[in-house]
């Protein structure tokens, strides 16, 4: 079996908790949902509020297969989003995001220099997102557009219609070459991530993956064409978003950068201890750019895993000659640095066991995500704080099941006593305020897109 065969078979492995959880989600949705989660009242004045603010969801992914025959947009399908989802929310827009697999690299303890196969295929996994996405507002310009400015969002918004942000997660497909940003910001995309699992060229992650010949901070942060990144970015009047960077890489965004930075979908570290949620200091940092921390409603990052899954865990991890784990900040997440030696059969097995553990345990609901958004508002104050959903990968929360839930979500901070202000400014009033700061300082001679993408 090729290199490239064995690692998507891993990837698939990977996969598989999702669309487990995929199912269950269905299950419950269709035999178990509790449709009164809040008193009358509470539902009117959320009712009432959501067809006046504009929402925004600041992480959203769709699959590669949306907007095919029979996953069109206009349809309500089996996905967390759609058109038809979005109406009944009353969600005004998100960040639709394009994503590539993390980087593979050409073995363990490898120069790390990506595989041009590896970097190719991740490119068309981008490009077939990034179609998929404009495809909404080509197919369907009655419901839906893309937002390229602050005013078209709002625009759209008040015109009744979606309005899309793309965003843009992971560096790896973009390979050695900053000048591809200048291309996908002349494509539309306002938001970029610089990282996703694994560390990649640009910038290390939160999450290094021994198992692709990762080490924690293998480049102290940035590299150099991370920096320049950071520097062009700010040029291009694009959004930069440190959700699953490295504390130092991190730090270095928040200091190199002119102009606000956010974190699209992050949870809390001083509530759940997960190497992919922000440090109090880290949301510091975020707050003093000027920026916005989204909250994200994804269970593991509101939710501590219970002692009952810990143990399981470690019974499952001496099967395996491991050690045993105080959290799973590092084993819900394959990252002990035995990996990096392990043939891929037995890595294999270990994660295909270590998934269906951590699927097990149970889900968080909005009660987390509002602990989550009381801490942050506490830590960094109402307009540096905002909210996402990481659908269609991984999130959901009992009560905030799809984006027809949206008004849920709001119910839940009317009943912690936010006022309708502040709710409008975690909604999407305060992303706003950084998407028009990070646009006023690019350079002047950067081009606008028009309306029509040209």
């Amino acid at each position: 079996m090729s290199t490239s065969r064995t690692l998507w078979k891993w990837l698939l492995l990977i996969l598989l908790p999702l669309l487990v959880a995929g199912a269950a989600l269905l299950v419950w949705w269709f035999l178990i949902r509790e449709t009164a989660l809040y008193p009358k009242e509470i539902i009117a004045r959320a009712n009432a509020l959501q067809e006046r603010i504009l929402s925004f969801d600041a992480h959203l992914d769709i699959p590669p297969q949306f907007g095919t025959e029979g996953a069109e947009a206009n349809r309500e399908g089996s996905g967390q989003f759609d058109l038809v989802k979005a109406e009944r929310g009353r969600l005004s827009g998100a960040a639709l995001t394009i994503f590539a697999w993390p980087e593979f690299w050409t073995g363990a303890n490898s120069p790390h220099r990506p595989t041009a196969g590896f970097v190719e295929a991740a490119r068309h996994e981008q490009e077939t997102r990034y179609r998929a996405i404009i495809g909404i507002a080509r197919d369907f310009p009655e419901r839906a557009g893309i937002a390229y400015t602050p005013a078209d969002f709002r625009h759209l918004a008040h015109e009744g219609k979606f309005a899309i942000v793309i965003s843009m997660l992971n560096a790896y497909p973009l390979g050695d070459e900053v000048s591809r940003l200048d291309d996908w910001a002349a494509r539309g995309v306002r938001i970029f991530g610089f990282n996703y699992v694994a560390n990649n060229a640009w910038s290390d992650s939160s999450r290094p993956m021994p198992f692709f010949g990762d080490s924690p901070d293998e480049q102290g942060g940035l590299s150099e064409l991370g920096r320049q990144a950071v520097r062009r970015l700010n040029e291009l009047g694009v959004v930069i978003d440190v959700s699953q960077m490295s504390t130092a890489a991190l730090e270095q965004t928040a200091k190199l950068s002119r102009a606000p930075i956010i974190a699209s979908h992050s949870g809390v570290r001083s509530l759940v201890d997960l190497q992919r949620n922000l440090t109090d200091k880290e949301m510091r940092l975020i707050r003093d750019s000027g920026g916005v921390v989204h909250i994200v409603g994804f269970t593991s990052q509101l939710k501590a895993f219970s002692k009952e899954t810990l143990d399981k865990v470690n019974r499952m991890r001496a099967e395996f000659d491991l050690p045993a784990v105080q959290n799973l900040s590092q084993a819900s997440m394959p990252a002990d640095p035995v990996f990096s030696i392990w043939p891929e059969k037995r890595f294999g097995e270990y994660a295909s066991r270590l998934y269906p553990i951590l699927e097990a345990d149970p889900r968080a609901s909005l009660k987390e995500l509002g602990d989550s958004i009381d801490y942050a508002v506490q830590k960094i104050g109402i307009d540096h704080v905002g909210i996402s959903s990481d659908f269609n990968d991984g999130g959901g929360l009992i009560g905030w099941e799809s984006v027809a839930d949206t008004r849920n979500v709001t119910a839940e901070l009317i009943q912690r006593g936010y006022s309708d202000e502040d709710i409008a400014k975690l909604w999407g009033g305060n992303f706003l305020r950084v998407w028009e700061v990070v646009q006023q300082q690019a350079k002047p001679q950067t081009p606008q897109i028009g309306k029509n993408g040209k």
